[in-house]
């Protein structure tokens, strides 16, 4: 059996044009689009190329230009579902304007100035921080000196362009809609108090609850985004007896969720939550929550990335919607 094939080696541009003719430059100008090449000459040597299995070498481009059309993600709470959906459309949405994507995880106990010099090594051409509370001014400052660079879900750094949905919008929506099924008594259950975002929502909440006479009983904080830390907190919350709780993530949430299943106390208690990843549609949980403008976000960020001069260091907050589910049901005695 002939192996041949799949063990010759891909050939080069210098190949490809001795072997028709023209100059390693021709054949490098007839893959670049917007080049200066007849068009008659790039016809025949991308035709060429085709009939003898040429294809360009992706790293040798990117040194040649100084550019590698690599966008560096940053996250650190992968255990948040909200963010592996997020990472999806975002990547989709860089792939169709031709980027395509790094990965740094920045894990809690991870050798954080490694990760940063990693990050430099790649060379990557624009960096995008997901929430990345981790990383504190002087790091962002760091990782994006020098590059694009845009946070999604994170607020509060003066340089860096910012995208994030309508927090407080969601949050005065979310009590709205409680004061309407009858609840008046609200837990709030916290992810982390060092989160910029979460402060926000938490302030909307607040404050929307005081113009509406609505009581909040307490807020609890387990200094996670985790289903374990809303099943946690929300026991925590039931010696308050509240009506219903405010979750402020919806993994917080599906965790709350359960967990006053397991107590008798928990009977009748509303629940709503935040973000509106896909279990909160699951039958057995059927989660009141508002749902981020994923696609929206992806494309706005994709879209300060590759426009031409820099981007404004401004807040980009995009509204999202109000998602009505079982889990927040009026409550059918001891409304107020």
């Amino acid at each position: 059996m002939d192996h041949s094939k799949s063990t010759k080696k891909p050939m080069t541009s210098r190949e490809l044009a001795a072997l028709i003719g023209v100059s390693q430059s021709a054949v490098s100008r007839a893959f670049t689009p917007g080049s200066s090449i007849a068009r008659d000459l790039r016809e025949r040597i991308l035709m060429q190329a085709r009939e003898y299995g040429y294809q360009p070498n992706a790293i040798a481009s990117m040194l040649t230009k100084r550019r590698t059309n690599i966008v560096g993600i940053v996250v650190s709470d992968m255990r948040n579902p909200f963010y592996p959906a997020l990472i999806e459309k975002l990547t989709q949405a860089l792939q169709r304007a031709g980027l395509q994507s790094l990965l740094f995880n920045v894990t809690p106990g991870a050798e954080i100035e490694k990760q940063l010099v990693a990050i430099h090594t790649y060379n990557v051409d624009a960096v995008v921080v997901i929430a990345s509370t981790m990383l504190n001014s002087r790091m962002l400052t760091r990782i994006t000196e020098g590059r694009k660079a845009v946070l999604l879900n994170r607020i509060g750094h003066e340089d860096i362009a910012s995208v994030c949905c309508d927090n407080a919008l969601g949050a005065r929506l979310l009590v709205d809609h409680l004061y309407e099924a009858g609840h008046r008594r609200i837990g709030h259950v916290a992810g982390m108090t060092s989160s910029g975002i979460g402060m926000l929502r938490y302030s909307a909440f607040t404050s929307r609850l005081a113009e509406l006479g609505m009581r909040l009983t307490r807020t609890v904080s387990h200094e996670a985004f985790s289903y374990e830390a809303g099943w946690d907190s929300a026991l925590d919350l039931l010696a308050d007896e509240p009506d219903a709780i405010f979750f402020t993530s919806d993994i917080l949430a599906l965790g709350g969720i359960d967990a006053l299943r397991t107590d008798p106390r928990g009977a009748g208690v509303g629940v709503v939550g935040f973000d509106d990843i896909p279990m909160a549609a699951w039958p057995n949980y059927s989660l009141t929550t508002y749902r981020q403008p994923v696609s929206a976000i992806a494309e706005t960020t994709t879209r300060l990335l590759t426009e031409d001069g820099p981007t404004t260091p401004k807040l980009y907050s995009l509204p999202g919607e109000l998602v009505i589910r079982a889990s927040s049901a009026p409550r059918v005695t001891g409304a107020e």
